[in-house]
């Protein structure tokens, strides 16, 4: 539901040629299948999540706090051969110029959140081009390389970003549970031609995704944050 009424904002917007997903396509929610499908219906270019590398066994799900531990039980469970084929080809690291694609950091790919300075400048050593999308943290920002470190700031809405040679960590949120206290969807939209980003939030049937977590039997909490954002 979240990443359908995402797909509908962007079309509203003008349209797009492709989907760059920045991992966890399954996780959470109560229908992972019908995400793969959704997504894997337009041109796609993807990272792995942990989400998605605990659902395949991966990643060992003790890991994981006690419910995403048990939605990524639940997730793996209900998966068709050719869904876990399709999160298995999934790749930690892609690069498309003018950015690299990760889920996590370029430090550790699936599991580290980068929300520091430290990991910031680790990612940056590592980088090979201008900017870097991450996701994992659910939180939107734009982290910017300074001379004094790295400069996190929260990513303002329906406000093109310049993109030029000052070099960026951006994070787009998350398009089916938000932590940053707003429980709308949350994307970027990378125009190449203007050679900008903004960052874009979305209403979308939270009331409706909630009761198909309930109804699956996943834990309660995963239905009830999704009206808080966090």
């Amino acid at each position: 539901m979240a990443l359908q009424a995402v797909l509908e904002d962007v079309e509203r917007r003008g349209g797009f040629d492709e989907v760059w997903c920045l991992g966890d396509v399954v996780g959470y929610g109560a229908e992972p299948e019908a995400c793969i499908d959704l997504l894997y219906r337009h041109t796609v270019t993807a990272v792995a999540g942990n989400h998605d590398r605990g659902a395949l066994g991966q990643v060992d799900l003790r890991l994981f706090n006690g419910e995403a531990a048990i939605a990524g039980l639940w997730t793996a469970r209900r998966l068709s051969p050719h869904h876990v084929e399709r999160l298995a080809r999934l790749p930690e690291t892609i690069v498309r110029e003018p950015f690299t694609l990760v889920h996590g950091s370029l430090r550790a790919p699936v599991w580290e959140y980068l929300l520091s300075s430290e990991a910031a400048l680790a990612t940056l050593r590592l980088l090979t081009t201008p900017y870097c999308l991450v996701g994992h943290s659910h939180v939107p920002f734009v982290c910017r390389d300074t001379k004094r470190g790295c400069d996190f700031k929260r990513w303002p809405e329906d406000e093109p970003l310049a993109l030029g040679p000052e070099r960026l960590i951006l994070n787009p949120g998350s398009v089916g549970q938000p932590r940053d206290g707003d429980p709308r969807s949350s994307y970027a939209l990378y125009d190449s031609d203007a050679n900008t980003i903004a960052h874009h939030r979305v209403e979308y049937d939270i009331p409706a995704a909630q009761g198909k977590i309930r109804l699956a039997g996943l834990p309660k909490w995963l239905a009830e944050r999704l009206s808080l954002g966090r």
